[in-house]
């Protein structure tokens, strides 16, 4: 009886643990629209992410429950009354649709997730996240824009605001805040949220940006103020859109309480402005985007309690808008990342200090000063470099300061920004400490999500002036060509530089809302600008225009959003329509300038030497990007199940390829066009050269590089990316590494030695000295030496190819990669001959470890398989950590 009891007891608790969640095995990482906790989405289907952390190997997740609530108590219950997905047999994990009740525009949720593996295991719940929806409706939009009419006009920055009374603080609070410039909030003198420079960057003539902000906490019962302090920024006279002269914004104070919405607030002609301490100067045009001026003696009232209980208060006017589009804004908001201080302080003359802060950045500077005199006039000028004498270059870049003459004072960045290392300040009686002055480094709030580092110093330098270098170009929602001089998001600079951009980070809300620019920017012919947004004409070519095709397919390869193609498909389809227009005899051809566009360009910013402007190497440039564009428009159409279009798309890839090779192939050198490096690579990489040839032309390609260009890059910003490509699919790593290790011009190193702490505009350091021209190399530092690959035409790293690429002199690295599925390690290091490799996959990826051919034998885990070494092997790995060991 005894031992009935106890067998029974203990099948009773193998009962229990085998329906108890498992303790290793975690969800985290919750992300909505690959969004932390967003506010104010665009949808309302909205997609569901999560990453899974498990301490074995060879965990697949296999079913999902999502619970989605109203309200966060009935989570707390393991409740829902949004949706319950229940257990779905599912190993998805990333974009998985909402499929439960209709949601609206205002509404606000909650939600958690957990899963069971292969084992039937099953984990805890994950923290609960939360997500609203915007409003989507222009009639749900009951606020009207206002605007404070001054002699200043869009140079004047004011401070708009209302005093209300709120009796119940209990619910959940929602402002949105649709501004026409930059705009921060104040909410009793408190400010709302850690963005600045908000919101991002968009085509004012077709769309504008609302941002949604939770105010619940900051809202006291009885009376509030609340501040909307504006700024014109790309919102200037005489930009596409603008039909104010100054700063316009509509906000609405939404209250949600038991699934109603109530407006408490709304922008309209009782409210109140005012100028504030700061304005602005610079027209917003290339190399005019000057700076701001602080008034000292306004600054004082500009948010105190005095300051909002002042008479200075007058009304506001109320606008009439052109009717455009008002859509959520789905990239995050910019941030400050990094605090900088100076590493030197020099005087100039008895009243000039010249602030060196050791590396250049992107953003804003604060400086408190001493004693000043009432209206002393302290004027601040930003420099990316010194000129090869020392002295300060003049990047019309410039501040100013007036004094109250009270106390202590402080300057800070506010609405304007500068790309900048050295600030020559001026009209000072005394240097300024380096305690009283500090630089904070602005970008778009994306999350940094990769890192490399190997055996040599040299190439770590410049992997990290790279990853730093893309960080201050990303400021607004999009990547701009440079933060000194044009501030635009060019389609060229965007090409060269997406694979590496989105290898190191998570750039896939950035990408949506830099494409949907692109979207807008569309002309009716097809035709499309260099630039996105495009608010002047600017310079480049066909590899500007088709960003929207080959940027499109990056970001579904890199994160699997497929969304991405099934939205901006029909823009691809037009402009590529346009490029038929300008076909002849089977090639494209070069098209007219337009008032919007300039220029036909091939390669760009190459080294002295190389003739960027030749006919022929222009055409076979951009005809071999558009036979690149065919082959991404095939796969796309494949993935949007479009079996016609992909047909199509690849007929007209192989005739594009017959074409190129049949008028520029010259067969007494085997070369192509001008026979320069990416006269050579571009075509071995857009499969235009036939197989029987492809060894000749290789080889033209190394002695084009080593004899006639030194071993040097002798190329610019696209023929950077693709050499980069061809290199890693080649696994040509000692000619790329060996071009990385020259030291004199042109070349990376060569920056670096002359001072460089971010890529330039032009080799020789020509104009600005933070640039997006020739970053396409970084994703050569994790695809080839780090050997993280993803498997071809698979999106989100969901099959990798692990296959380091060892150039002689490299002797160990460690790369990871946080992919849409968690964080991926490949760290390796060889030890005489033995290669020691260790692997890290997270769950819902699967990677095969490529064992070079020659190889007979290798380890997994300590275990020992026997290989023919006739050819590599691969080696099939599910999640988890492996150590692989082979002897070379």
């Amino acid at each position: 009886m005894k031992s009935s009891l106890v067998i029974a007891c203990i099948a009773f608790v193998f009962c229990l643990w085998g329906c108890a969640p498992e303790g290793n095995l975690n969800v985290y990482e919750l992300k909505c629209e690959n969004l932390q906790n967003p506010l104010g989405i665009d949808k309302t289907v909205p997609r569901f992410s999560w990453e899974i952390l498990s301490n074995k190997n060879a965990t697949e997740q296999k079913a999902f429950q999502v619970l989605v609530a109203s309200d966060p108590s009935l989570l707390d219950k393991d409740q829902a009354d949004l949706w319950d997905s229940g257990k779905s047999e599912s190993s998805v994990s990333i974009m998985v649709p909402y499929q439960g009740k209709v949601l609206g525009s205002g509404t606000s949720a909650y939600w958690k997730v957990r899963i069971w593996d292969e084992a039937g295991n099953v984990s805890s719940w994950s923290p609960v996240c939360n997500f609203s929806i915007g409003l989507l409706n222009k009639d749900e939009w009951h606020a009207s824009y206002i605007g404070f009419p001054t002699p200043a006009g869009y140079n004047e920055c004011p401070q708009l605001k209302k005093s209300f009374d709120v009796n119940d603080t209990n619910g959940k609070l929602l402002l949105y805040v649709n501004s026409l410039g930059y705009h921060e909030v104040y909410l009793n003198g408190q400010k709302v949220g850690d963005g600045v420079l908000s919101p991002a960057v968009s085509q004012f003539d077709k769309r504008s940006w609302a941002i949604a902000y939770d105010v619940s906490k900051l809202l006291k019962k009885g009376q509030n103020d609340i501040v909307l302090w504006l700024a014109s920024g790309w919102y200037t006279k005489g930009l596409p859109g603008v039909v104010h002269n100054g700063p316009l914004v509509k906000a609405q104070l939404e209250k949600l309480s038991e699934n109603r919405r109530d407006i408490i607030l709304s922008t309209d002609a009782s409210w109140v402005g005012r100028k504030s301490s700061y304005t602005r100067h610079g027209s917003w045009q290339p190399h005019q985007f000057g700076g701001e001026i602080v008034d000292g003696t306004v600054a004082i009232n500009d948010l105190s309690a005095e300051g909002m209980n002042s008479k200075n208060w007058s009304p506001v006017s109320v606008i009439s808008a052109p009717n455009y589009e008002v859509s959520p804004q789905m990239v995050e908001l910019n941030r400050i990342a990094e605090t900088i201080r100076p590493v030197e302080i020099r005087s100039l003359s008895k009243d000039t200090f010249l602030i060196d802060m050791g590396k250049t950045l992107t953003g804003w500077i604060e400086i408190n000063f001493a004693k000043l005199q009432k209206s002393q006039e302290i004027v601040l000028e930003y420099s990316d470099h010194l000129d090869d004498k020392g002295k300060f270059t003049d990047q019309k870049q410039t501040d100013r300061y007036i004094a109250s003459g009270e106390g202590s004072e402080v300057f800070k960045n506010k609405f304007n920004y500068h790309g900048f290392r050295y600030i020559r300040i001026s009209k000072l009686t005394e240097a300024p400490s380096a305690e009283s002055i500090k630089a904070y480094l602005v970008h778009t709030g994306f999350e940094l999500a990769s890192g490399f580092q190997c055996s040599d110093p040299e190439l770590n330098k410049i992997h990290d002036m790279i990853f730093y270098t893309l960080q201050c170009l990303s400021i607004g929602g999009d990547l701009v060509d440079c933060p000194t001089i044009e501030r635009l998001g060019y389609g060229g600079d965007g090409n060269a530089s997406t694979e590496t951009a989105q290898t190191m980070f998570n750039m896939n809300p950035l990408y949506a809302n830099w494409l949907q620019a692109w979207a807008d920017c569309v002309r009716n012919d097809g035709g499309m600008p260099h630039t996105a947004p495009n608010p002047y004409k600017a310079g480049g070519g066909p590899y500007w225009c088709g960003f929207i095709i080959t940027a499109s397919w990056k970001t579904y390869l890199n994160y699997g959003d497929e969304a991405i193609l099934e939205k901006y498909y029909p823009t691809m389809q037009k402009w590529l329509q346009y490029v038929d227009k300008y076909t002849v005899d089977g090639l494209l051809k070069p098209w007219p300038d337009t008032d919007y566009r300039g220029w036909y360009l091939g390669d760009w910013a190459t080294p002295t030497g190389i003739d960027q402007k030749a006919e022929a190497s222009v055409d076979l440039v951009n005809n071999c990007f558009v036979a690149v564009c065919y082959d991404n428009m095939q796969k796309i159409a494949k993935v949007l199940g479009k079996t016609d279009d992909a047909g199509l798309y690849s007929q007209k890839k192989d005739q594009l390829q017959k074409q190129i090779h049949k008028s520029y192939f010259d067969s007494s050198k085997n070369t192509y066009a001008t026979a320069t490096q990416i006269d050579l690579a571009y075509p071995l990489l857009a499969g235009v050269v036939p197989e029987e040839l492809i060894a000749s032309v290789t080889k033209s390609l190394f002695n084009e590089t080593t004899t006639n260009r030194g071993g040097h890059f002798a190329c610019g910003l696209v023929g950077i990316p693709v050499l980069t490509e061809w290199s890693v699919k080649t696994q040509s790593a000692d000619l790329m590494y060996s071009m990385l290790k020259k030291k004199d011009y042109p070349g990376y190193l060569y920056m670096i030695e002359n001072g460089a702490t971010t890529t330039w505009e032009h080799w020789n350091g020509e104009r600005s000295r933070i640039h997006n021209c020739y970053n396409g190399v970084g994703s050569w530092f994790y695809q080839a030496v780090g050997g993280i690959r993803s498997a071809e035409n698979v999106p989100a790293y969901r099959q990798v190819l692990i296959q380091p690429q060892i150039p002689k002199g490299i002797t160990w690295a460690k790369t990871f990669k946080e992919t849409p599925y968690g964080k991926l390690v490949v760290n390796w290091e060889l030890k005489e001959k033995v290669m020691e490799l260790n692997v890290e996959i997270p769950v819902g990826s699967e990677a095969g470890v490529v064992i070079p051919s020659g190889i007979k034998k290798y380890s997994l885990d300590g275990k020992e398989y026997e290989l023919s070494g006739e050819k590599s092997a691969v080696v099939a790995v599910k999640s988890g950590k492996y150590k692989i060991n082979y002897t070379l």
